[in-house]
């Protein structure tokens, strides 16, 4: 596969910040925008970030993550460096059959949804700043590994994201990407699962942010609706604050139910209903209490 020429970083979502990355690599970067890891750049300060990070949010999850992702976080592996990604892939490539790839930041759709429709989770390689160890804008490696991989050793939400993946590609063909990455946005980013000891999260940025995870959960400030994919495809979001609303599902078959039908038809209707703000009250709403 031919190295490409480095395109110039994408931005999703509204924010103010472009994402960085390496993506010149010395010729590194594929077609496909995957890339070696290059593990010998991590630098002992690297490593210990990591450590910090992971030490930090592995002590927040209970109680309030999902019980399938506290299930599957040892799976991991080592806490006090970063993973090489063989290690990992060494035991979820024969539980589910994906495999994490390391790429230089976020990267077009096309690609990364190809990459999900072959079971190719991209891994952001590179590492936050210790002066970002709170928030941090784009994905690094600690929001990847940490908040994404986990759930990929569960095999219901394993399938739901090859399926996200080759949905993606068709939403490409027709137009629809925005309305498919703000169902993205709303439920592997910033999920939350209705479990009987209560709402616990299931999205990755949630899951990552030591800040996002109690506020998803325990505070009163944001509404919570039950997932109406119509809805949610209709809400935009931001990246660079809290969310204002938050999508509530009952169990990854649902999500996967949800999400099996062909969107074709109903990415006409969200067009035709138009967009909604962050933070719109909208009728027809189910709330979803946090008692």
């Amino acid at each position: 596969m031919a190295a490409l020429t480095p395109p110039a970083p994408v931005v999703y979502g509204e924010g103010s910040r472009p994402p960085r990355g390496d993506y010149a690599r010395d010729g590194l970067v594929l077609a496909d925008y995957t890339c070696p890891q290059n593990y010998a750049a991590y630098t002992a300060q690297d490593h210990d970030t990591y450590r910090q990070l992971f030490d930090r949010q592995s002590a927040l999850v209970p109680g309030l993550a999902c019980d399938e992702f506290i299930a599957a976080l040892p799976l991991l592996g080592v806490k006090d460096r970063i993973p090489r990604f063989e290690e990992i892939n060494a035991r979820l490539t024969p539980a589910t059959g994906w495999e994490v790839v390391a790429v230089p930041g976020l990267i077009p759709e096309v690609p990364f949804f190809t990459l999900l429709a072959n079971r190719k989770f991209p891994v952001t390689d590179w590492i936050r700043t210790p002066e970002e160890m709170d928030y941090i804008v784009e994905p690094d490696v600690f929001h990847d590994l940490f908040g994404h991989v986990p759930l990929l050793f569960n095999p219901v939400f394993a399938a739901h994201m090859q399926a996200y993946g080759a949905g993606g590609l068709k939403a490409h063909g027709l137009g629809a990407c925005e309305q498919l990455s703000r169902l993205y946005w709303y439920t592997i980013e910033f999920g939350l699962v209705r479990q009987a000891d209560g709402l616990r999260a299931y999205g990755a940025g949630i899951l990552s942010s030591s800040g996002e995870l109690q506020h998803s959960v325990r505070s009163p400030e944001p509404q919570r609706l039950a997932l109406d994919v119509t809805r949610c495809m209709r809400t935009r979001y931001k990246i660079d604050s809290y969310q204002q609303t938050y999508f509530v599902i009952d169990s990854f078959q649902q999500l996967f139910d949800l999400t099996a039908p062909d969107f074709t038809p109903l990415y006409a209707q969200v067009q035709t209903l138009g967009e909604l703000a962050a933070d719109a009250r909208n009728a027809g709403d189910t709330l979803v209490s946090l008692a």
